[in-house]
């Protein structure tokens, strides 16, 4: 199967100078999403997919390339039947054509199946939907139950705006005839464009039979033409995976206030809470629970952690029973071992923690390898920058870090060791033993606070 992509509009209601099919919906572009369900027909053959751009010149193919993707470049933009026409070359005669539009993401799989079964090889499927106020769109006019053409809106009669059946532009075709046909279009239309629409009355004219298919939702047949549109199908986009998630056993405190950006991965008995946004590819496994406002991205958290409120988690790793915040933040490159306890405004950095070690509050640790029940006391941190390198800290098992200390990379603090509060530690501190690098307390005596002077 051949799928051509139509994403040359200009999308001038978005005000922006970013294309329309480049908005993000749920983290990624629009025209990502409907290339991703383009991919998922053609798991099982090769592919075949054309994006037709025109607007933006080549933010397009620039944003979204890929080695199974071409290009086809429409300039300028004379309508969705001149747009198809760009891929013609590149199609494949052998195997139909669906056309899907980079501007409408949530089309599923599942209905494109339908429809792609409903034209078998030699038939032109088209997916329409009932809509109760079907203004501005295009209807499907049928004679004795059988499609006949697609009138557009505005050089629609009175009586063929009253259908409520609705084109949703997203068709299959067999792909002689559709090239065929794109050559018969005229634009003597209101809009003066080359419709796609009108090749249903080409088609009937061939005697090839026109039939159509429903999606399972009428949000599945909505595009973006504005920022409230791509505001609402968020809002449906996000809803949808919602109820994926609760139907899966996750506790959402509120399921209306949840944003996933890229793929989470649940197990058993997930607990979140409200006003979270997790991205990329995140893992909770069972047993986890995630207080409010956390933003985490392409993290695994192990199971039984716990996530408190106004976490920061980004390419990092919490270990099983672990506990994390509030207010912490973990960046790139942590790793938490088992029960590691991270509290609040403490940041890792590329650093490993190994199991029952703490950090309770205030610390910054990073370029570090700490081990086991290591205890590190508020204020403490790496200084692990030069200016021009970074360099690496090690906290073997059971030390104990006081208060306020500075620990100068490259610098080694040895198993056992115990580091008073306000040190300065520059040089390794051997295993076992306190050390202590501060100065000397000094109170001075008959010493009289300065007063201001009076003017």
């Amino acid at each position: 199967m051949n799928v051509v992509i139509l994403a040359a509009g200009m999308g001038k209601r978005m005000q922006s100078a970013l294309p329309k099919v480049l908005h993000p919906l749920a983290g990624k572009p629009l025209l990502s999403h409907v290339i991703d369900t383009a991919r998922s027909l053609l798991a099982a053959g090769p592919s075949n997919i054309c994006v037709i751009y025109g607007h933006g010149g080549d933010q397009v193919p620039a944003t979204v390339a890929a080695a199974d993707l071409r290009f086809a470049l429409q300039e300028p933009q004379l309508g969705t039947g001149h747009a198809v026409a760009q891929a013609g070359p590149g199609l494949d005669e052998s195997v139909p054509t669906l056309v899907l539009y980079g501007d409408v993401p949530l089309t599923t799989a599942a209905s494109l199946q339908r429809l792609i079964a409903a034209a078998g090889t030699d038939k032109l499927a088209i997916l329409t939907a009932e809509m109760a106020d079907p203004a501005g769109l295009g209807r499907m006019v049928r004679e004795d139950g059988k499609i006949v053409r697609i009138v557009e809106q505005k050089d629609a009669s009175e009586e063929e705006k009253k259908i409520t059946e609705i084109n949703t532009g997203i068709l299959i075709a067999p792909t002689v005839q559709l090239k065929h046909w794109l050559t018969t279009l005229s634009n003597n239309n209101a809009q003066g464009e080359y419709y796609l629409t009108d090749i249903v009355a080409r088609a009937v004219a061939d005697g090839v039979a026109v039939v159509s298919a429903q999606p399972d939702a009428i949000w599945e047949t909505l595009g973006v033409n504005s920022k409230v549109q791509l505001a609402e199908l968020e809002r449906v986009h996000q809803a949808n995976i919602a109820r994926s998630l609760l139907e899966q056993g996750v506790t959402l405190l509120d399921p209306a206030r949840i944003d996933v950006r890229g793929k989470l991965i649940c197990g058993r008995d997930v607990s979140i809470d409200v006003g979270c946004v997790f991205e990329g590819t995140v893992t909770l496994e069972d047993g986890v629970s995630v207080g409010p406002h956390c933003v985490i991205r392409d993290a695994h958290i192990k199971a039984g952690a716990c996530i408190k409120a106004f976490c920061h988690i980004e390419e990092a790793s919490v270990g099983v029973n672990a506990q994390v915040g509030p207010y912490a933040r973990l960046r790139p490159g942590t790793e938490l071992g088992e029960d590691v306890h991270i509290g609040n405004f403490v940041e890792i950095k590329n650093s490993h923690i190994d199991a029952h070690s703490k950090a309770g509050h205030l610390a910054y640790i990073g370029d570090a390898t700490v081990g086991s029940r290591v205890n590190i006391g508020a204020g403490t941190i790496t200084c692990n920058y030069d200016g021009a390198n970074k360099f690496r800290t090690v906290i073997e098992d059971d030390a104990f870090i006081g208060s306020d200390t500075q620990l100068v990379a490259p610098v080694r603090v040895g198993k056992g060791a115990t580091l008073g509060a306000g040190t300065t530690l520059t040089k390794d501190a051997p295993e076992g033993k306190l050390t202590v690098s501060r100065t000397r307390q000094v109170t001075i005596d008959n010493w009289q606070r300065p007063v201001k002077i009076k003017k």
